[in-house]
């Protein structure tokens, strides 16, 4: 089951409470604070992981919580400092503030980490809450041992620990590829991704067969690999949610080329060269990055009837170099591809 979007709540955990203690060495007269500190609460964080792939984990679980820190004891013992939580996400998550919608870090790299909740700070103990210094002060310098009442008071008092932070946030995902596959329902795309990689999409005879994004590792005879993501179909009106083109566009929008598959033989009664356009209208209604993206056309079902007569006209109407293919010979798919790495090493170049 693949889901891009998820909520969470996550809370940081609570600095323990500075402790009130005295003591009274053997052959001394008057006792001394010796209240340690407490501890610090954990923070909550969030890692990119390549090994997560979806945010379905957070479908079963929604909160997360840092252990808290421990109370200060006497002997001037500090508080152990409360358990860090650590969510792994998929890389390529954006994490938003839920409250005010505004975007905290857009997680793309492995190795990155981002804290979302800080924990609590521990208290102070009395000893520290008296003398701040009392921890670096030698035997010598010492405060007289026969406190006067207003030391006596404060040598009694310690901090409470203060609570760590507590927040809402989404997550949205949008995965990374090199390559984006788009067109309109039964173009061909998957059929395409299936053959020149080992994903396994699914393929069928009516509208939307692919649900959701699926990516493939493609390899390009000697040069390297490239990964390419299939999206489910367009249809008009996407960009205003209508199909599941809205739900999915934004998987496209890290991608650095765009392949266009376009039905040359019009098996669904849609003209290749108003599909073209009707499908570039969608992309630049959905994001303005998107048309601005270097696009390839791969001309599909050269091996049906008509389809190269439409293709000729195609070519006359669109002022872009066409890769005339057939995904269910192969023909023309080795070209295609070759002309994919070329275009995603001047994208590096540039």
């Amino acid at each position: 089951m693949f889901v891009d979007h998820a909520q969470i709540i996550v809370k940081a955990g609570d600095g323990g409470h500075g402790c009130v203690a005295f003591a009274q060495p053997p052959y001394t007269r008057y006792p001394y604070p010796d209240g340690g500190d407490g501890g610090d609460g954990g923070d909550v964080l969030i890692r990119p992981d390549p090994n997560v792939a979806t945010l379905l984990d957070f479908q079963f679980r929604h909160e997360f919580k840092a252990g808290s820190g421990r109370h200060g004891g006497g002997n001037t013992k500090t508080g152990k400092r409360g358990e860090a939580v650590v969510i792994r996400a998929p890389v390529g998550t954006v994490v938003y503030d839920a409250e005010t919608d505004q975007p905290l870090r857009d997680l793309c790299r492995v190795g990155e980490e981002l804290v979302v909740a800080r924990g609590g700070r521990g208290g102070w103990g009395n000893a520290t809450h008296t003398h701040p210094n009392a921890r670096t002060l030698s035997s010598a310098r010492r405060p007289p041992n026969r406190p006067s009442r207003r030391r006596a008071a404060m040598a009694a008092e310690a901090t409470a620990g203060t609570p760590g932070e507590q927040r809402r946030l989404r997550f949205e995902l949008k995965l990374i590829a090199d390559v984006g596959l788009v067109g309109f329902p039964n173009a061909g795309k998957s059929s395409l991704l299936s053959r020149v990689s080992t994903a396994h999409p699914k393929i069928a005879a009516y509208p939307f067969t692919t649900r959701y994004p699926v990516l493939g590792v493609v390899t390009v005879d000697a040069r390297g690999q490239l990964v390419a993501c299939d999206i489910p179909g367009l249809i008009e009106g996407a960009h205003q949610g209508k199909g599941l083109g809205i739900q999915f566009l934004r998987h496209i929008e890290r991608t650095r080329v765009l392949v266009h598959l376009i039905d040359m033989a019009a098996v669904d009664g849609r003209d290749p060269v108003e599909a073209f356009r009707q499908l570039n209208r969608e992309l630049a209604s959905y994001s303005d990055a998107l048309p601005a993206k270097p696009q390839l056309i791969a001309a599909n079902k050269m091996d049906l009837p008509d389809a190269r007569e439409r293709l000729q006209r195609f070519r006359r109407a669109v002022p872009h170099p066409v890769w005339p293919i057939s995904c269910a010979t192969g023909k023309g798919i080795p070209a295609l591809l070759k002309a994919v790495w070329t275009s995603l090493q001047l994208t590096v170049d540039s």
